[in-house]
């Protein structure tokens, strides 16, 4: 079986990135043979600053190194090292519908964001297709707001299989369920943009400031608190074990203990979850040649499995 995966370079990475990507990424890498690309690609259609993109790109590679990703186990690259990827791109736009894409639930969110729209936002999808597509994929691990791009993706390898032939497999999305979304402290879905983000590798103080600006209600500390509105639990139920949650879940029902109390619980736990991560960190920062030769590896093997692809796509549609 074959994984692919992919995180974009937007920004340092938060606690929302772990849990709804990296975390079920480096667990599935022990299932198959996993693909994981840093989409620098796709960072260009909101991210204008050259040296902030390389910069963001290593640091990912960095982070994902840090919290599990086995190089032997799992090809780590950059979009961009895979050029062919946009080959495929164009190749998918001349048969894609216009009414498939403007129906896509991400180009709209970020219209609705604020984000100059571009034909590259627009194309976003087909460009995720190419990125499944060009390697065989056969699993997807996404979160479930990001199902529709697997579809899409679908959708194009059959409209390519119908016109040319049997070119293209089909992938199947794999739903991270778990942790379907990962709130911010203001309770909204964890996300740079919005300001509301926890960072993996933050630090000790501003990590602990982020945890204790947690938004709350004002139920006073004597009172039984709302289990299903708290950011606080839903956060702790991430990095907790199962008696530790049940144990939190019944002083927030009895009451007694304060909203404060429970940010401090949070950050104890949220601060030693990451521990050894930042040990690994520190030790991949100090060897300088390490990041480039894994991306050096994973990208040569990319690019063989590509290479193999786009011979049987060009022969397919007669170029």
């Amino acid at each position: 079986m074959r994984i692919l995966s992919g995180i974009q370079p937007s920004g340092v990475l938060h606690i929302g990135n772990y849990f709804g990507m990296m975390q079920p990424a480096i667990a599935l890498q022990a299932q198959g043979e996993a693909f994981y690309f840093i989409a620098d690609y796709h960072a260009l259609t909101s991210l204008r600053d050259p040296k902030a993109l390389r910069e963001n790109s290593r640091r990912v590679a960095l982070d994902f190194l840090a919290c599990g990703l086995d190089p032997e186990r799992a090809a780590l690259f950059r979009q961009s090292d895979v050029p062919q990827v946009t080959e495929l791109a164009w190749i998918l736009s001349t048969v894609a519908p216009m009414g498939l894409l403007e129906r896509a639930h991400s180009y709209k969110d970020k219209i609705a964001r604020g984000i100059a729209s571009s034909a590259g936002l627009f194309n976003y999808p087909v460009l995720m297709a190419a990125d499944i597509l060009i390697y065989d994929s056969d699993a997807v691990p996404v979160g479930k707001d990001q199902k529709q791009h697997i579809e899409i993706t679908r959708d194009l390898a059959v409209k390519m299989n119908e016109t040319f032939g049997q070119i293209f497999k089909l992938p199947e999305p794999r739903i991270h369920t778990a942790t379907e979304v990962v709130p911010g402290i203001d309770g909204q879905k964890m996300s740079k943009s919005y300001g509301n983000n926890i960072d993996i590798f933050g630090a000790e103080k501003e990590t602990r400031k982020r945890v204790m600006s947690i938004v709350t209600d004002s139920t006073p500390v004597e009172a039984p608190k709302d289990l299903a509105r708290s950011t606080i639990f839903e956060l702790y139920s991430l990095f907790a074990t199962k008696n530790e949650i049940a144990e939190m879940r019944e002083r927030f029902q009895k009451g007694g203990t304060g909203y404060g109390d429970f940010k401090k619980e949070l950050f104890e736990k949220l601060w030693l979850y990451f521990a050894p991560m930042r040990k690994r960190r520190e030790e991949i920062l100090a060897d300088k040649s390490y990041i480039d030769n894994v991306l050096s590896r994973g990208a040569k093997r990319a690019n063989e499995v590509a290479d193999v692809v786009m011979k049987r796509v060009r022969a397919a549609v007669g170029l």
